[in-house]
């Protein structure tokens, strides 16, 4: 993780914001936000963040958050009979989570995600999500994921969520 201290910030998408370098091995992940994500931003599909490092504001790495919705039957059973009885439960998706090639290996992950967790926790305090959700792209992306703790759903084992109750404990404890 960066050392405490670090110029790095992360910030709401905006026009001033230099995409146009980022490159992290992904071409629909560099795609994405080269082309799409100041507009899901502005349009309130998806809300994007940014990791820059003043006084440039080039992207080092980014993720996306939404409301979403898992089906409670996917969950597994020993959570869902905690929970009330609906067919669909809400969530904090984490559609998207990048970083910069340059910058693999120092941590920007980790950040990253921490920062998405807090957000999440925070916004469920207003508009309630039992769990932050992600899809994980490929074997690596699951692996991160569940380094953190991340669980499989039930019929979807690289859809992976994290309870909300879990985040709570990673800042409150």
């Amino acid at each position: 993780m960066p050392a405490p201290g670090t110029p790095y910030r992360i910030a709401v998408l905006g026009k001033t914001h230099d995409r146009a370098t980022f490159n992290c091995g992904s071409a629909a992940l560099d795609r994405y936000l080269h082309q799409q994500a100041r507009q899901d931003t502005e349009k309130r599909v998806a809300a994007a963040f940014v990791l820059v490092e003043p006084p440039g504001l080039r992207v080092l790495g980014y993720y996306t958050l939404c409301a979403s919705l898992v089906n409670a039957s996917e969950l597994p059973a020993t959570l869902a009979k905690k929970l009330p009885r609906y067919p669909q439960l809400p969530v904090t998706l984490i559609g998207r989570l990048a970083v910069d090639q340059n910058m693999k290996g120092k941590g920007v992950g980790q950040l990253l995600l921490l920062d998405a967790l807090r957000r999440s926790l925070e916004a469920a305090v207003n508009i309630a999500a039992m769990a932050v959700l992600v899809d994980a792209k490929d074997e690596a992306a699951e692996t991160f994921y569940r380094h953190f703790s991340f669980l499989p759903l039930q019929q979807q084992p690289r859809r992976l969520f994290l309870p909300m109750k879990t985040i709570a404990g990673l800042f409150h404890d």
